[in-house]
């Protein structure tokens, strides 16, 4: 058996999904969908999707498919997600799962125990997954420290091509909401830990734009760990994320870049094996979405587990305006279990 997938919105990320999609045995493109048509026209015949649609609620009403991967603009995530779970389909949403946390968690409070699945598909990531095996099994002992550094690169067409990037209405924010929110959201579910407060500050330079460029931030989780974060589209070049820890009983080192690796010291641990194989953390996270559709196999970024992300986010945008330190919603809320 195989999934069945509609790719809706056909754009940069959609185009990484559909080359690697031929690299996923159980995975079968049948349909694509963009407002743009000939954008959508372009996209089925480079990649060989028989269906072409315009409308999205044409191609929820009219075909018979499994499963929809959205790679559209963050406003409409919510609704375009809650009109294919109105349909039985399962969903892929491009990250992140919302523009804030309460947006994201209205949307999970809507969709129930519908299979909706954010693509952080860093957890998927070989060395990344390794590291954060090693800190839920505590190998490293107690964890001091974690300083995360994004130094990416984005040109002008990034906004020229996609114009509602430089909106805050409708992306909701910039660099971190867009980058960092990868990293972030693999190191609240390396720690097992909810971020409980945030301080930072962001700036808009390079671009003529209404969301931050650049930001520098530092998150406290539920455990002590402070998160120390520098996130950027606007490195003259792009290097390579980087990601060091300090613990109790060593350190370790992650590096993306020409291949991702991890290194540890101080102690011996057993790399794990991500639980899909592939030669990309993509293509795995589109095998384990398939698995999880197919099989009832877990996937491991359910769009619950997406919501600390958007808390530490919401925190950090809240002390760039205030200049103080901030809580989060896991702080704010006396019923956080119900949050978990």
């Amino acid at each position: 058996m195989k999934v069945r997938l509609a790719i809706v919105g056909c754009g940069e990320i959609a185009s990484y999904v559909a080359w690697l999609a031929r690299f996923v045995p159980r995975l079968q493109m049948i349909a694509c969908c963009d407002s743009d048509q000939q954008r959508a026209l372009r996209f089925s015949q480079r990649y060989r999707i028989p269906l072409v649609y315009q409308d999205y609620r044409a191609l929820l009403e009219k075909e018979n498919f499994d499963a929809v991967y959205l790679a559209v603009p963050h406003d409409l995530h919510c609704s375009m997600t809650l009109q294919a779970v109105e349909k039985s389909k399962a969903v892929l949403l491009e990250k992140p799962l919302a523009r804030n946390f309460d947006e994201g968690k209205q949307l999970i409070d809507q969709i129930g125990e519908s299979k909706v699945g954010v693509n952080y598909q860093y957890r998927y990531d070989s060395a990344l997954y390794a590291l954060a095996r090693a800190l839920q099994k505590r190998e490293l002992g107690q964890i001091y420290s974690m300083c995360i550094q994004v130094p990416w690169h984005r040109s002008h067409e990034y906004f020229e091509l996609s114009p509602w990037h430089r909106s805050l209405e409708r992306s909701g924010g910039g660099t971190l909401l867009t980058q960092a929110s990868h990293f972030l959201d693999w190191a609240f579910w390396a720690l097992d830990e909810k971020p409980v407060c945030a301080i930072g500050f962001t700036d808009k330079v390079a671009f003529d734009v209404e969301v931050e460029t650049i930001a520098h931030a530092v998150i406290q989780s539920q455990g002590g760990t402070l998160i120390s974060l520098t996130s950027s589209m606007i490195c003259y070049k792009e290097r390579a994320v980087t990601i060091q820890i300090d613990a109790q009983h060593g350190a370790a080192f992650y590096c993306d870049r020409p291949f991702p690796t991890v290194k540890f010291q101080g102690t011996w641990v057993v790399k794990e094996k991500p639980p899909i194989r592939g030669i990309h953390a993509l293509q795995r996270s589109l095998s384990a979405f398939c698995a999880w559709v197919l099989d009832e196999t877990p996937y491991l970024i359910p769009a619950k587990q997406a919501l600390p992300a958007l808390a530490a986010i919401d925190a950090i945008y809240c002390a760039a305006q205030t200049g103080k330190r901030e809580s989060t919603i896991y702080t704010r809320n006396h019923q956080c279990d119900n949050l978990d």
